[in-house]
């Protein structure tokens, strides 16, 4: 049954507080939010030295937040990690700041394939492997998979407990 459109904002509301919440308390930024999808950036536009462990512990602590606040809406998360373009795009009228590139595209393709694990959670061995010791000990190798658009299989790294 399909529920009353306030009900349908309002747990989308409650989604993107508490991802808000995790991604500011990790030194990142919402980028954009996108039907039930969010697009959070670690190290753009301010440069980190720790974003894959920034990035990482954020998608563990949402892993554990949102089936509890949010208990009806089952989300994915993906977290990649590499060199993207970071920038205004758009039209003197209308800027928008976003991020282009393979670890964008990646993430995506990582949050829909999570939706299918449990926990809802999967990361790229690189952003594992970029993090600092403390955070990637936390994340173990679980397989690969082959993603759209991408030239070789993507090594696949999930939360130990």
């Amino acid at each position: 049954a399909s529920r009353p459109p306030e009900q349908v904002v309002q747990q989308l509301n409650r989604f993107f507080g508490v991802v808000v919440d995790e991604v500011h308390g990790h030194g990142g930024w919402v980028n954009k939010f996108q039907g039930d999808a969010t697009l959070a950036v670690f190290g753009a536009p301010n440069a980190l030295d720790d974003a894959a462990t920034r990035a990482l512990a954020t998608a563990r602590s949402l892993a554990r937040r949102l089936p509890l606040e949010v208990p009806d809406l089952e989300a994915g998360i993906g977290v990649a990690y590499g060199p993207a373009v970071a920038g205004n795009v758009g039209d003197e009228r209308r800027f928008e700041f976003t991020v282009i590139g393979d670890p964008v595209n990646e993430a995506a393709r990582l949050t829909e394939l999570a939706k299918q694990h449990r926990p809802m959670v999967l990361a790229s061995d690189d952003a594992v492997e970029a993090a600092g010791d403390a955070e990637a000990r936390r994340w173990k190798v679980d397989g690969t998979a082959e993603l759209r658009g991408r030239a070789r299989p993507t090594r696949l790294a999930v939360p130990v407990s």
